[in-house]
């Protein structure tokens, strides 16, 4: 159930965390409420209030400074966006997914070494499939075309699951380059990390992401794409077309039933329990998370453009010379971006249920904690 915008400043994590956490360095008091003006003047003035929303959260260390909704999650239903709603993350669901691979991976159940070819012996082509490791799929290096049909065969999509998303990749005759040697931002090869997640753990991966991660996180309603889209109790994604809003998520648009590459649905509130989850070790171990957040590089390298991917996170320099960590989400209606910058102890994350500009968004938003001298 949604429920009516928070407040414009949260002073704590009690309500984000299980249990009572920890607690960071605090901001003075006045910075935080300026920080809080600042933003809520500038989202209320990219949000119409009867339009498509979104929801804004961020954190110091482990202290919300700034968390709040607007606009309206459902156009027909007229309820409000708040930052319990859950949004679909679109691609912020790859971090997921990754995190679930490096889980089994620490249980010692596989290898991010491991190829293609251990999990799908069917592969058309068994050299690609033995050429191509986990941890190239991990990092949008392997190479493998994405040869699905999505624009001409736009109604099998519009259900097809992750299964039926990775099978056209098998049928790969030839790599588009040498796994390790570039990057292609792949989709694809989520869906086929998925499978791997349920061949593994014996159960479907969505499953698995909520009793391993969901729950210890304490990720109560975060749900995950499984075939139908969920029901009740999440935004709406919509489109401009022709000057009037018009619905496009599940069953609008294809692939959305593609869960790995996009299937997770969650809160604001939600994704800085999963941050905060990360940084303690709740269910990774902290150097596993670190050696995720770090860029990865293979030694047959050949791309002009430096690598800057680590295990599904981007890791990048900012304009101001801080390191961002982070992913950001584009599906259907849905926009989504979240941001850490771990040398300041700094979260943040956006969700919107309509196209926004999310790095005018994340500029803003660094641009005031600037202002507010927390990024010195």
């Amino acid at each position: 159930m949604h429920r009516l915008a928070a407040p414009l400043v949260v002073s704590g994590l009690a309500a984000l965390a299980c249990g009572a956490p920890p607690r960071g360095t605090p901001a003075p008091a006045a910075a935080r409420r300026d920080i809080a003006l600042a933003l809520d003047r500038y989202f209320s003035s990219q949000f119409v209030a009867d339009d498509p929303g979104g929801a804004v959260l961020v954190m110091k260390h482990d202290r919300v400074v700034f968390a709040r909704g607007y606009g309206l999650a459902d156009l027909k239903t007229r309820e409000p966006a708040s930052t319990h709603t859950l949004f679909n993350v679109a691609s912020v669901t790859k971090p997921f997914v990754a995190s679930a691979i490096l889980l089994l991976q620490e249980q010692g159940k596989l290898s991010v070494k491991d190829n293609l070819l251990t999990y799908f012996p069917a592969f058309k082509n068994k050299d690609i499939a033995a050429r191509v490791r986990l941890e190239h799929l991990l990092t949008h290096t392997s190479g493998l075309p994405d040869l699905r049909n999505v624009r001409d065969d736009f109604a099998f999509y519009l259900t097809a699951k992750d299964a039926e998303n990775w099978f056209p990749i098998t049928q790969a005759d030839a790599l588009d380059f040498e796994p390790g040697s570039q990057f292609a931002y792949s989709n694809p090869a989520f869906d086929g990390l998925a499978l791997i997640i349920e061949q593994v753990s014996g159960m479907t991966w969505q499953n698995f992401v909520r009793e391993r991660i969901f729950l210890p996180a304490g990720m109560t309603t975060s749900t995950i794409t499984n075939g139908p889209h969920p029901e009740a109790g999440v935004a709406h994604g919509y489109l401009k077309d022709n000057g009037e809003w018009a619905e496009a998520d599940y069953g609008e648009l294809p692939t959305f039933a593609a869960a790995g590459n996009g299937g997770v649905w969650s809160s604001v509130e939600e994704l800085a329990r999963f941050e905060l989850a990360l940084q303690r070790g709740t269910f990774l171990k902290p150097a596993t998370t670190a050696d995720a957040r770090t860029i990865k590089t293979f030694p047959n390298w050949t791309s002009a453009t430096p690598p800057e991917v680590g295990y599904a996170w981007f890791i990048l320099q900012g304009p101001d010379g801080l390191r961002s960590i982070g992913h950001t989400g584009h599906q259907g209606g849905f926009t989504a971006n979240y941001a850490t910058l771990p040398d300041k102890g700094i979260f943040f994350v956006t969700l919107s249920n309509s196209p926004r500009d999310i790095d005018a968004f994340a500029a803003e938003i660094r641009k005031e904690l600037e202002l507010a001298s927390w990024l010195d």
